[in-house]
């Protein structure tokens, strides 16, 4: 048993899974809510990512509705090609745990920290994934669509092979059908759309702004938000300041990019939502796959990952760590120790129904 987790867990029956059917290999990552571990499901030897949460973090009930999104949104996204889905939920008095794929690229993030900026027909390969992983949310999510509102280079994962893959779906919103909006304000500062800032209603076309922050940053290297002599001046370090240029500023797009690119940059940074690429209700899917920076693009061969990627990340075997930075890594492993009085304060009824096994997963290993 993993050290500081007091309770003795016996392994699983049919049908569930416990702590005890994992081994706890490395910490891959870490959020304001979250712990994320490399762990090795020990009767299959396959390799999986674990996302930890303790339950005294989620604290009312607007706490308890995005762990219960994450999770559904973790189960429609199984069923997609680029989005990482979901191998199994459980938990224990004090933990939610979600097991998921394991996507052992690193995340666009820690290549973009490394390359500084992509070429053009690079950037066109992860945004052209990305869209149909947001298309698929927007359209098909639980039979109603799902607006992400978490798009951002940390959140793009690159798979083994080179393929896109998104994670982390605590920000979504379910349940949004065409003509829905919804008014949370919630997001990464430099990604939020100004829809959001200015606190009207709002609905998919966020994504969208969003997938534009993230291709200008692949393209030009730097956010379309940076702000020149801000670390001279205290003024411009502020997040009011910078909410004020994503409303205000007019998006300068650098002179090295091609006509094409700049076009669908201008497209989908347009700061009115209904003149944005993408978000016309009749054609809006349909205008961005005919962009002319998508020209190139076979969307069927794409969407049955036929298209090879432009980069295939250095990998020797399915624990490789490389891409992954050293400050989550060199982390230790244990989970911290169990405090009674804490886990007395938990209502447990809250998290009734929170267990889940994927079973096209479960039937694959029975196979093995």
């Amino acid at each position: 048993m993993p050290p500081g987790e007091p309770m003795v867990q016996s392994p699983s029956t049919a049908g569930q899974y416990s702590l005890a059917d994992f081994e706890l290999l490395r910490v891959i990552g870490r959020g304001s809510y979250a712990k994320v571990l490399m762990v090795e499901l020990k009767r299959t030897g396959r390799i999986y990512a674990m996302k930890v949460i303790k339950k005294t973090l989620v604290t009312d009930d607007e706490d308890i509705d995005w762990v219960q999104t994450e999770k559904h949104v973790f189960e429609t996204a199984s069923n997609h090609p680029f989005l990482v889905g979901l191998h199994s939920c459980f938990q224990t008095p004090s933990r939610l745990f979600f097991v998921i794929e394991f996507v052992r690229g690193g995340d666009l993030m820690f290549h973009m920290q490394r390359q500084r900026r992509l070429h053009e027909e690079h950037a066109r390969f992860y945004a052209a994934e990305i869209c149909l992983a947001l298309n698929f949310l927007h359209e098909k999510g639980a039979l109603k669509g799902i607006i992400y509102r978490d798009l951002k280079l940390d959140n793009v994962l690159l798979d083994h092979e080179g393929h896109i893959k998104l994670t982390d779906y605590g920000m979504c919103k379910e349940g949004i059908r065409p003509g829905d909006t919804t008014s949370t304000f919630c997001g990464t500062p430099n990604y939020i759309a100004p829809e959001i800032l200015q606190g009207v209603e709002y609905s998919f076309s966020v994504d969208w702004w969003a997938l534009g922050v993230l291709l200008y940053e692949m393209l030009a290297g730097k956010s379309p938000f940076d702000i020149v002599g801000a670390s001279d001046n205290p003024d411009f370090n502020t997040e009011d300041y910078l909410f004020q240029v994503i409303l205000e500023r007019p998006i300068r797009i650098p002179r090295s990019l091609s006509v094409k690119a700049a076009s669908i940059l201008k497209g989908f940074l347009n700061k009115n939502p209904s003149d944005r690429l993408g978000c016309h209700p009749e054609t809006g899917f349909t205008d961005i796959i005919g962009h002319p920076f998508f020209r190139t693009i076979d969307w069927e061969l794409l969407e049955q990952r036929q298209v090879p990627p432009p980069h295939r990340p250095r990998l020797e075997g399915d624990r490789d760590l490389a891409n992954f930075p050293p400050e989550f890594t060199d982390e230790p492993i244990q989970l911290t120790p169990d405090q009674q009085r804490d886990i007395d304060n938990i209502d447990q009824s809250e998290f009734e129904g929170f267990e889940y096994v994927n079973p096209l997963l479960m039937s694959m290993e029975d196979c093995v």
